[in-house]
């Protein structure tokens, strides 16, 4: 299994004292997630030659390795132009990986909900167009339904990857999504579970369970807001039931990637990293 840490607290720094950073804090992995200086979020990349040799030296002197590469683009968006624009921009990660030597990508379904059919149209158009290259290079794709994506919940999102049916695209499991994608259930063993071998890749960060009766959020008003509330806490600052979470990963012997990815304190980042870094390794050794 690799622990990976998701950098977004520290992304004000530099990649080579980023790297750096992860490295002193006792990581051994990054999922490369977007940030404005290499691949940004839904536009093109802005990696050039220059900036992947930095980083490629950052992480040889470390001794880190990239996990994955977290690229995210409107490749589900109901506007035709945004989507190809989208592929494009993929087309470009994807070589970005390639040069880092990475053979991992992961992200998200995007699209609208309120056009769920018409975006997953766009979507088949997109895999229809990538899945070549994906498979040319050697790159798996892991994959994750989202808060505000077409596809919300685990069921069918798991159902969705099954359906692309290529052995190395597989999914993605948010535990500070838990409660949005099962409808507020929260029913953490049975999900997991549920995903059985396709189940390659963890998200790992708290949440509050926000929902209430027939899926209303009452925390904002007015009452039926289609705002999707969350936050990437700590692990134990939420409700998710890590007691189930871990021991279900132990009983099904998980060995995909585990990411430690909390958003919510870039005051005490480093603190939250390796808080959670520690507990992921008593938990999963």
């Amino acid at each position: 299994m690799k622990i990976a840490v998701d950098p977004t607290m520290i992304r004000h720094l530099s990649l080579t004292d980023m790297v750096r950073t992860v490295a002193d804090l006792g990581y051994e992995y990054i999922e490369m997630s977007p940030r404005d200086d290499f691949m940004p979020f839904f536009v093109h990349p802005r990696a050039d030659a220059d900036r992947i040799k930095e980083l490629k030296v950052a992480l040889s002197e470390t001794g880190v390795q990239v996990a994955s590469v977290l690229p995210l683009y409107k490749w589900s968006g109901p506007d035709e132009d945004e989507r190809q624009a989208a592929v494009r921009y993929w087309k470009r990660a994807i070589e970005i990986t390639a040069e880092l030597g990475v053979n991992q990508m992961n992200s998200e379904f995007n699209g609208r909900p309120e056009k769920s059919a018409e975006s997953e149209a766009q979507f088949w158009r997109s895999m229809e167009e990538l899945l070549p290259i994906f498979e040319r290079e050697g790159i798996g794709l892991n994959l994750e339904p989202h808060p505000d994506d077409f596809c919300e919940e685990h069921e069918a999102g798991l159902n969705l990857v099954r359906a692309i049916n290529k052995p190395w695209v597989k999914y993605v499991y948010c535990a500070p999504h838990t409660f949005h994608v099962s409808n507020g259930k929260g029913n953490v063993r049975e999900m997991l579970r549920s995903a059985g071998d396709k189940l390659a890749h963890l998200h790992i960060a708290d949440s509050y369970n926000f929902t209430a009766s027939s899926g209303l959020r009452y925390i904002l008003n007015p009452p039926g807001t289609t705002a999707r509330i969350h936050q990437h806490l700590d692990i134990g600052q939420g409700e998710v039931n890590w007691d189930e979470f871990f021991a279900t990963l132990r009983e099904t012997k998980f060995d995909g990637i585990a990411t430690v990815a909390v958003f919510a304190w870039e005051e005490r980042a480093l603190e939250s990293f390796k808080f959670n870094l520690d507990r992921v390794q008593k938990e999963l050794p």
